[in-house]
């Protein structure tokens, strides 16, 4: 199983993120996710760096595998820039970029004034946009006037040879049927077997599943337990509120109802290794292909991520790899 990390661009900086892809490297993780945010999820986590600017940067000092977790490229960014961006990544990360692309949430998209869409139609026009950045890759002139998304005379220059495998995430079953009907794998932070089963129902047979999840490492538990609550009490956010509350004010007024309590226990807290190496083994008994892990807390502080790393690196990762090697 590849094991990564997942950059939070809701919670750190550029140059911290930038860092914790060296650090990740160093630490022997095998790839990177990176989020795709205008806003972040609420005013504590404070962050929201540019992706395509960040991926750059991170391309020039790390040399893992890195991936969008998730673009959304149907309202904010027109597919045809994303295309750019994308096959740009592609070059200077030397092919080991991949797009990783979703429905969105109104936190992020609406910021032009442009209407949030049912999810019906969130679907169609992730569709349409996937096929106009295949197409954009392909390297020819593109003309085209679809339902969603007009192109008019447009090549792209610079693209790699081989185009980046595209990722479609999916939280319920008809995203996770299109993912598996359209995209070259299926990528969820919430991921179960029934998901899994629609995706390879619906041509997913033979495609890698990624999952990811949050921890937050440090010495004391409840610090732990009382810092996931500080800055992502939106782990604890049910239903489809995370694709439709439209600004992070509207995030904090629903998490004032998120418990410390109803934090403890939801994801890894502490420096147990058994407790995140359970983690690991259950992602990927549920058929998850690669995970994804995001630390959670600052740097410098009792939840550092440089913690977070020599942790990983020396208590961890080897034990996951062996126990899931020997399984």
């Amino acid at each position: 199983m590849n094991i990564g990390y997942f950059l939070s661009s809701e919670e750190y900086g550029p140059a911290d993120l930038v860092r914790q892809a060296t650090l990740a490297e160093d630490a022997g993780f095998d790839s990177l996710w990176i989020s795709d945010h205008f806003h972040p999820w609420i005013e504590q986590q404070g962050e929201s760096p540019f992706v395509w600017s960040v991926i750059g940067a991170i391309s020039q000092v790390c040399s893992l595998p890195i991936s969008t977790a998730v673009t959304c490229p149907t309202v904010r960014t027109h597919p045809a820039i994303v295309a750019q961006a994308a096959a740009t990544s592609a070059l200077l990360t030397g092919g080991r970029f991949a797009l990783g692309v979703g429905t969105g949430e109104a936190l992020n998209e609406h910021v032009l004034g442009d209407r949030w869409p049912s999810f019906p139609q969130r679907l169609e026009m992730l569709e349409e946009a996937i096929e106009v950045i295949r197409e954009l890759w392909a390297g020819g002139w593109v003309d085209r006037a679809g339902t969603y998304y007009t192109v008019e005379n447009a090549k792209l220059y610079s693209r790699p040879e081989t185009p980046p495998p595209i990722h479609v995430s999916g939280f319920g079953p008809r995203a996770a049927a299109l993912a598996g009907r359209v995209g070259d794998g299926y990528v969820s932070t919430h991921l179960t077997p029934d998901l899994i089963t629609a995706f390879r129902e619906a041509g997913g047979e033979g495609k890698p599943v990624q999952a990811a999840y949050k921890v937050c490492w440090g010495s004391d538990v409840e610090t732990c337990v009382r810092t996931v609550h500080r800055l992502w009490p939106t782990e604890a956010l049910p239903g489809e509120l995370a694709q439709v509350l439209p600004s992070p004010k509207h995030f904090e007024q629903a998490t004032g109802l998120v418990t410390v309590d109803a934090i403890r226990g939801s994801l890894p807290c502490g420096d147990d290794p058994d407790e995140h190496v359970a983690k690991i083994a259950e992602l990927a008994a549920a058929g998850a292909d690669a995970v994804h892990v995001a630390q959670i807390g600052g740097s410098g502080s009792a939840t550092s991520y440089e913690g977070f790393f020599e942790f990983y690196g020396a208590s961890v990762l080897p034990r996951a790899r062996d126990s899931l090697s020997s399984s």
